[in-house]
């Protein structure tokens, strides 16, 4: 990765994002030497402007940027930090900088679609999700339908963790026969999003 340092003074913006919510949490600015200790130790450390010196977020309050992802922009001059946050990100105290909450966790699901067509590109022979595939797509397609059928029938009883777990095994199943037949789930929600008025 080369970043130009120079373009901009020395320091570089450093937005900072939640790997899993794709929250942004906090902007930053490195110089180099707080880009090489960032990468070195898997915490962000920035250059503060006001005390004129390397500071690795959470150094005080134990509230570290764990390190995910690092990618530079098209100019060269903007980092995007990726990571996995240890408690709020704001010195306030709050999970964002700017007083939202940190909460989503639906960009799991892309994790977990690109998961699926990992397994599938990979041909894992030890992968559930492989193996399912290459059994075709009747059988995949049966699958949702066990599935589904276990959601509506746990729907009906007062058991929340036994349906949230057959809703989960609905969804991943879903997510496979999208695999199967060569679509994701970005389809699906444009078509959500042209019915929505």
């Amino acid at each position: 990765m080369k970043v130009d340092f120079e373009k901009v003074n020395g320091l570089v913006p450093a937005v900072i994002q939640d790997a899993e919510t794709a929250k942004v949490l906090m902007l930053g600015y490195m110089n180099e030497e707080a880009l090489e200790k960032t990468e070195a130790e898997g915490k962000v450390t920035f250059f503060s402007r006001t005390k004129n010196r390397l500071w690795t977020k959470g150094e005080e309050s134990g509230n570290f940027l764990l390190v995910k992802e690092i990618l530079n922009d098209c100019d060269n001059d903007t980092l995007l930090i990726k990571v996995k946050p240890v408690g709020p990100t704001c010195h306030k105290g709050t999970d964002t900088c700017w007083g939202e909450e940190n909460t989503t966790n639906l960009n799991f699901i892309e994790h977990l679609a690109k998961t699926i067509h990992d397994r599938v590109v990979e041909d894992d022979p030890k992968s559930y999700t492989n193996k399912l595939i290459k059994r075709g797509i009747n059988k995949v397609a049966q699958k949702v339908g066990e599935e589904a059928v276990e959601v509506v029938i746990e729907a009906k009883d007062d058991n929340t963790e036994l349906f949230l777990n057959e809703s989960a095994d609905l969804l991943y199943h879903y997510l496979v026969l999208l695999e199967a037949k060569g679509h994701t789930l970005t389809d699906v929600v444009d078509v959500l999003r042209s019915r929505h008025k």
